[in-house]
């Protein structure tokens, strides 16, 4: 257990971030995954539309420091790469 008053805030304001990012994990993934299931129904209009709202939420959990910007470009490159080959 804490000992200091500065260590027991740390973990409250550790708890509050982990929290937040688990749920802007959670928004990503699930916008990932709209993604990915209008690619499989043949959509591709509406996968688009829905890489705009991921990518603007993947970018926002790069800037927030939830994943690396590599790591958020890469996985908006893949997406829009399936979405170009979807369009074909």
């Amino acid at each position: 257990m804490a000992n200091h008053k500065s260590a027991e805030k740390r973990i409250r304001t550790n708890a509050k971030k982990a929290t937040a990012n688990t749920s802007r994990k959670s928004k990503i993934k699930t916008l990932v995954k709209k993604i990915e299931t209008a690619l499989l129904a043949g959509n591709a209009k509406d996968a688009e539309a829905a890489l705009k709202t991921a990518t603007a939420e993947i970018m926002r959990g790069a800037s927030k420091g939830v994943m690396h910007k590599k790591t958020a470009a890469r996985k908006i490159s893949r997406l829009s790469n399936k979405i170009k080959s979807a369009k074909k």
